[in-house]
């Protein structure tokens, strides 16, 4: 993989890590999840071909510090931070941005608050469950992740949030390698590491984060919504699906379920390069 140039970026109450590479026009790319830069390891060389491709590790995630720990997190400040990113590698022109689960959501929110800056959108599975009709059950399945959390501690509340997202409640056990290459182990290890602060801050802020319908309706013709192939019936895929109903657009599917990203990486960035030029 290329390697990138690296920087950091003050921001109101912390410091973002953000990596570039590529030339061409810019492509911002936010991650979901528990993930930062590194979560696109698989795409963003392809990607770098066309673009100049600039990846980052959210507020409070990986190697972007937060001056207060504990601090309180909401998707407008998390939309600004992508903002002021833009601005600084971008100020003359509007970019293309992807992003993916909760950095879809990330994404909605920075086109409605900063439109002149974003010319293409492509939202992966945003979770915007407030949307759907049946917001409340799913409110429900939110707080119950948070006492469980508080509780019974992380991996149960993991167990409940994986479960509510999947299909009829079930979950498939992961396969657990008995030894993985040092750069899979240490994305692994990271992964592991941001967990209670996404479970305890981002999953409740976020999830709760109800975007401007008719904002996005008046901004459409920038935004493409996306779903995984292998998502139908699950939790992810319904806001992505109500959405582009909703706003009278296309819904693509790009290969694998909601983290296809990682697990079809070529394929994903192919399906991604293609909606990035419509």
């Amino acid at each position: 993989m290329t390697d990138p140039t690296v920087g950091s970026l003050r921001v109101n109450d912390a410091t973002l890590h953000y990596e570039v590479r590529g030339k061409g026009p810019l492509l911002l790319l936010i991650p979901g999840g528990t993930g930062g830069a590194a979560s696109f390891d698989g795409i963003v060389d392809e990607l770098a071909g066309e673009y100049t491709v600039a990846t980052y590790d959210p507020r409070g995630m990986s190697r972007s510090t937060l001056d207060a720990p504990e601090a309180g997190q909401s998707v407008a400040e998390h939309a600004d931070d992508a903002f002021r990113i833009l601005d600084l590698l971008s100020p003359a022109e509007p970019a293309r941005v992807f992003g993916s689960s909760s950095g879809a959501i990330v994404a909605l929110h920075l086109l409605t608050a900063h439109p002149q800056s974003v010319e293409r959108l492509v939202a992966h599975e945003p979770p915007v469950v407030e949307v759907l009709p049946d917001a409340p059950e799913h409110r429900a399945f939110i707080a119950r992740v948070q006492a469980t959390f508080h509780t019974e501690g992380l991996m149960p509340a993991m167990a409940v949030f994986a479960a509510g997202l999947k299909k009829n409640g079930d979950i498939t056990e992961p396969k657990v390698e008995a030894k993985l290459p040092p750069q899979v182990a240490a994305r692994v290890e990271q992964t592991m590491a941001n967990l209670p602060y996404f479970v305890g801050r981002i999953v409740p802020n976020f999830m709760s984060y109800s975007p401007d319908i008719h904002r996005l309706q008046a901004l459409s013709d920038r935004l493409t919504l996306a779903c995984g192939q292998d998502s139908r019936g699950e939790l992810p895929y319904r806001p992505a699906a109500f959405l582009a109903e909703r706003l009278g657009t296309d819904l693509l599917h790009f290969p694998g379920g909601h983290t296809g990203l990682t697990t079809h990486p070529a394929e994903f960035g192919e399906h991604l390069q293609r909606a990035l030029r419509a």
